[in-house]
């Protein structure tokens, strides 16, 4: 599913290795010529440190895999803006069924709460979202996709490791070989777990002894729950809520790195969604405009960096949350008069950051952290309103500097 491959981008991103890594072979980006050797050093390499030989020996049938290097080359569904991503992602039939879902397995979901603190409407967004509730885990196998890529001279150690832990789910009974498909980054099950959280983090709780996140339900939902608590989830606290926000305020607060209790955001006008008054209290939060000052607003709680966590795309990140407060009984979103810009008018605007010295994280498209950073600096020097988001005025301003 298109979701799941343009995800592997982002929880890679964070641990991009150099160009070419030591390991057992010269990582290549230069096709499958030496594959087969690597593969073979990668056998002893992990022979050494414990893998048996009846789960090597399901590394006889993988071969390099170029659709898996294309695959990774051209990720960019999230260029998209918030609006667009989830009118798609949130859909009716998903709202539908994932409501259906909570009072299916009611049970099951005050089980969890009550053990790691997360509500079921968290679980079921990210539920429909990687896999529209399992019905879509990809068909690419996945010791062949997490081979290629360790081959590959992009991430190889990211990837060897990943190789390894699947290779340890063979081992430990909790998956088949026939159950490892999903998607081109090796990601698994109903969730789409990388297989080193699979291993760390997925449990059985449905009690017969293996983790199956392929198959399983209860042991799908339990770990997912488990998987946001080590991330920080924080038990009976909420994580998004769409606010107002007045026509002129300090926008440079607007910020997931700038948190301020909400009595502050009320000083300053903030309101909720129907114009009522905000409590005037001391819970933290930060002001999330995912499209600037003129498109939607929420306050995002202490919460919402789990969602951050699972997903570094911003606008992954939003639309699962949102997706999940609109589950627990929110209205739609008020969408705003935002200008969304294109993609290629986004690589204009990093490759102009980039010549004026910024990081931008890559020329992609994509209105990622770094990008969004820099606009909030150029934003404050050219004396626009400093809401980290590029519109027409602002790309004007930035052709003419």
């Amino acid at each position: 599913m298109a979701i799941r491959r343009a995800k592997a981008g982002f929880w890679l991103a964070a641990a991009l290795t150099g160009l070419f890594a030591a390991g057992p072979a010269l990582a290549q980006c230069e096709g499958a010529g030496q594959f087969p050797a690597w593969l073979d050093a990668f056998k002893q390499e992990a022979a050494a440190e414990g893998i048996s030989a009846g789960a090597l020996g399901a590394l006889d049938q993988v071969r390099y895999d170029q659709s898996v290097i294309d695959s990774d080359r051209r990720q960019g569904v999230f260029s998209q803006s918030f609006l667009e991503f989830a009118s798609r992602m949130v859909a009716q039939y998903r709202m539908d069924q994932g409501r259906q879902l909570l009072k299916k397995h009611k049970e099951t979901f005050d089980r969890i709460e009550a053990e790691y603190g997360v509500p079921g409407p968290v679980i079921v967004a990210f539920w429909g979202l990687e896999t529209d509730f399992g019905a879509v885990l990809g068909d690419k196998r996945t010791l062949q996709s997490l081979a290629t890529l360790a081959y590959d001279c992009r991430r190889p150690e990211l990837f060897r490791a990943e190789l390894k832990a699947a290779l340890q789910l063979l081992d430990s009974g909790d998956l088949e070989l026939a159950d490892m498909v999903g998607a081109w980054a090796g990601e698994l099950g109903q969730m789409q777990f990388i297989p080193t959280e699979y291993v760390s983090t997925a449990v059985d709780y449905d009690g017969d002894g293996r983790r199956n996140l392929v198959r399983s339900v209860p042991d799908v939902l339990a770990s997912s729950a488990s998987l946001l608590a080590k991330h920080g989830w924080q038990a009976g606290q909420p994580w998004l809520e769409e606010v107002r926000a007045p026509a002129e305020m300090a926008w440079d607060q607007a910020d997931l790195t700038i948190r301020h209790p909400r009595s502050q955001w009320a000083a300053w006008g903030v309101t909720l969604a129907d114009g009522g008054a905000l409590p005037a209290d001391a819970m933290p939060a930060s002001l999330l405009l995912p499209m600037g000052r003129r498109g939607p607003a929420f306050l995002a709680y202490p919460n919402f960096s789990v969602y951050t966590e699972w997903n570094k795309s911003l606008v992954y990140a939003t639309t699962a949350a949102y997706f999940a407060t609109r589950l627990a009984g929110a209205p739609k979103v008020r969408a705003g008069n935002a200008q969304a810009l294109g993609r290629e008018q986004i690589m204009d605007i990093q490759q102009r950051l980039q010549g004026l010295g910024f990081d931008v994280g890559g020329v992609d498209g994509t209105l990622g952290a770094q990008t969004r950073a820099a606009v909030k600096q150029v934003q404050t020097q050219l004396g626009l309103p400093a809401d980290s988001y590029p519109d027409e005025a602002f790309l004007a301003a930035l052709r003419r500097s």
